[in-house]
């Protein structure tokens, strides 16, 4: 579209999402990779909560969490999921949804040896959205597990990433008036190498 240009230019949705990203980086005070998906539950009820995108790859988007959790749970009973991402300070938001596959090879244990040790033995120590007691019996897990996995614990094998591959990308900008700029990228397929770009009413 002619006038797409400026943040919105370029023919590939992912580099702008890392470009608007990487501007981010710059002027957001806290965790500029935020995102907040949203799933659905075996009755259709949806949920939402925010977690850290992780990875920009050539066709998809990679966080990762425990696979025992209710978000988990949720993306195994429907194989699909959205997300939003706002940066209050760029006055901009993405919005995706997609299909969602595993990450639980090298590419997620690479991840989990990068974080820091007390994260990787919180990930051991924590079952995650299931009920627990009391804080104190948290805080004895975390000291059982670092006295158990020492200081190089290996990746639980309940814990690991998943891949967003979005069939849907909106790119929004806050305009003057509260008459924004809004791009809808779509595509049939995840396989799909092909987008078509519409410009959205605000």
């Amino acid at each position: 579209m002619s006038d797409r240009t400026g943040i919105f230019g370029g023919d590939n949705p992912f580099q702008i999402v890392r470009d608007w990203l990487s501007e981010a980086r710059e002027s957001e005070i806290n965790d500029p990779n935020a995102m907040a998906l949203a799933t659905v539950d075996a009755q259709g009820m949806p949920n939402a909560r925010t977690v850290l995108l992780k990875d920009i790859e050539e066709g998809a988007f990679v966080f990762y969490t425990n696979y025992e959790s209710a978000k988990a749970n949720e993306i195994a009973a429907t194989g699909t999921a959205a997300f939003v991402i706002h940066w209050k300070s760029l006055r901009r938001q993405i919005r995706a949804r997609g299909h969602v596959t595993r990450e639980d090879g090298p590419q997620a244990d690479r991840y989990y040896a990068s974080r820091p040790l007390q994260a990787r033995i919180g990930a051991w120590a924590s079952q995650q959205s299931r009920p627990l007691e009391s804080r104190a019996g948290l805080a004895a897990e975390v000291d059982r597990f670092t006295q158990e996995k020492g200081a190089d614990p290996a990746r639980p094998p309940y814990w690991g990433g998943f891949r967003i591959t979005p069939v849907e990308l909106e790119f929004w900008a806050d305009g003057p008036n509260r008459l924004h700029d809004r791009f809808r990228w779509t595509r049939d397929a995840p396989t799909d190498e092909n987008w078509t770009v519409t410009r959205l009413n605000p």
